[in-house]
């Protein structure tokens, strides 16, 4: 064929695929879309308060009505013709996460770029696969012995670390990096539940463990996977190049370590996650084998880590602002120490909270409700569309395409949470009595631990382990940001601070305090 025609046809074929796209894009909600790049040069200028820009796509100018679904533009990268579906309507995410979830698997782009990692555990799985796993640790998790499993291990790093790192920092009047220091809490604390193992990240000296390491460097990089098209990183792959090789190595590294703990387990077996799965079998009626042990664990590691830190330290960074709730919060838990230890207000802080402590603790799980509301720990969650479907709201979405849900922007929505939607207020979670914690009666307005059959399993561990960190820290010290620290969003699945949450710690005068500010609260 001549040159020519073939430049030609190039050329036309090329001018009618931008032309379409340009026509389509401008009958779609959302940023506005350009031939060839569609929506990227608002993503890449935005990237810096990517949840807040999704947001306010999502809300129509002037205030009035909410659209509260719309289409982003990605030629190329994403899937099925460029367009994404983001929403944030509570009516769809119900339709997505319950009445079609058959349709909204986490889907085959997903699994893929998840598999070097986490196999084909609970996280990254859909169907029966899923179905076995989840019934399992359902089971599980609904059991007083590892609620109680769990109580110990919080207990023990509050008690033996945590607490000896803030005294010294206090004491020399050095600022701590509060993030951190929980990201290696709530590590150390989920490998002992599920694994039986501590890898002993936090300490005075924060020493760096080459699991935990390994760990977040292989989330990183599969992360990465994400962010580029398939045909990409799998070239990467092949070379060994960049992110791929870090993935190769840091994967090498913790299959090691989860060999030895997988071996000791069978050695001596625990009341932990691993142990209890061992004894399992999968959906041909066989016992797990090891391999499949292995990505089980990192599955709950995964989730069990990340999450309940990056919600203290929000909590934290809120409270710290609003001292009106931190008043109340030190005034319940002086309340519920005065009736469980007694008037020695020394003994409120020998020990952390036993879990029945904890559970009375209402209006500290309403301010970390709310925390999670404003702050989800997972802002943005992914779903692939399987067939062909209409979201309550009328908006198509075709077979083969992504549905974003934005948990961020649910909770910053007026017509949803009323015109107070961006105060921090735990009140909204009180009952009108004030004696009990109440969710919302639209239980997908707040879906922060998912919602529908992937809700998460975990939500009452994450909720006790909370508890008694912000307990132990609050009930000892006043937090204050060291100056000129700038608390900012770090733009991944996860919302990390970017830099950290640093802060100084005053000790709080519990003896004469407390007494003073639980009745202050009181009245």
């Amino acid at each position: 064929m001549d040159s020519t025609l073939i430049w030609f046809v190039f050329s036309a074929a090329t001018s009618a695929y931008l032309l379409w796209f340009w026509l389509l894009a401008r009958t779609l909600t959302g940023p506005p879309a350009w031939p060839l790049v569609g929506s990227l040069p608002y993503t890449f200028l935005n990237r810096r308060r990517f949840h807040d820009w999704i947001a306010g796509n999502l809300q129509a100018t002037g205030g009035a009505a909410t659209y509260q679904t719309c289409t982003v533009a990605i030629p190329f990268l994403a899937r099925k013709q460029g367009f994404y579906t983001v929403t944030c309507h509570p009516k769809n995410i119900e339709h997505i996460l319950r009445t079609r979830f058959d349709n909204y698997p986490k889907g085959p782009a997903w699994q893929t770029a998840f598999h070097d990692l986490l196999g084909q555990g609970i996280f990254n799985s859909d169907g029966d696969t899923w179905l076995i796993q989840r019934k399992t640790a359902a089971l599980e998790f609904t059991t007083r012995t590892l609620r109680q499993a769990m109580n110990r291990w919080v207990n023990r790093t509050i008690r033996t670390r945590l607490w000896v790192i803030l005294e010294k920092a206090a004491r020399d009047g050095c600022a701590v990096d509060l993030q951190d220091m929980l990201l290696r809490l709530t590590f150390d604390n989920i490998c002992g539940l599920t694994f039986g193992k501590d890898p002993q990240t936090l300490s005075p000296d924060s020493p760096e463990n080459p699991f935990a390491v390994a760990f977040d460097s292989a989330t990183e990089a599969t992360l990465q996977r994400l962010l580029y098209p398939g045909f990409l990183w799998r070239l990467k792959k092949i070379l060994d190049a960049g992110a791929e090789n870090r993935l190769r190595r840091s994967l090498q590294i913790v299959e090691n370590y989860m060999s030895e703990a997988l071996y000791a387990r069978k050695e001596t077996p625990s009341d932990d996650l691993l142990s209890r799965f061992m004894k399992k079998k999968d959906t041909d009626g066989n016992l797990f084998q090891s391999s499949v042990l292995k990505r089980i664990a990192l599955n709950f590691v995964l989730a069990g880590r990340d999450t309940s830190s990056v919600a203290l330290s929000w909590f934290f960074w809120l409270v710290m602002n609003t001292p009106r709730v931190e008043e109340k919060i030190i005034g319940e838990i002086s309340s519920v120490l005065q009736e469980t230890r007694g008037g020695d207000t020394h003994k409120w802080t020998e020990e952390p909270l036993t879990f029945d402590e904890a559970d009375r603790l209402v209006y500290l799980k309403a301010a970390l409700a709310e925390t999670l509301r404003l702050y989800p720990s997972v802002p943005e969650d992914f779903k692939y569309v399987v067939a062909d479907d209409v979201l309550p709201d009328g908006t198509v979405v075709p077979a083969g395409s992504t549905v974003t849900y934005s948990i961020y922007s649910v909770g910053r929505m007026k017509s949803i949470w009323g015109e107070d939607c961006l105060e921090f207020k735990p009140e909204r979670w009180i009952s009108a009595a004030g004696d009990r914690f109440e969710p919302p009666k639209d239980g997908y307005k707040f879906v922060a631990f998912n919602g529908g059959p992937r809700t998460c399993l975990g939500k009452d561990l994450a909720y006790l382990q909370m508890k008694s960190v912000a307990a132990a820290v609050l009930l000892r010290y006043r937090l204050s940001l060291v100056p000129g620290h700038r608390v900012e969003q770090k733009i991944s699945l996860t919302l990390f601070m970017k830099n950290g949450l640093r802060v100084h710690l005053t000790p709080r005068e519990v003896v004469a305090a407390a007494a003073a500010e639980s009745a202050a609260a009181s009245a």
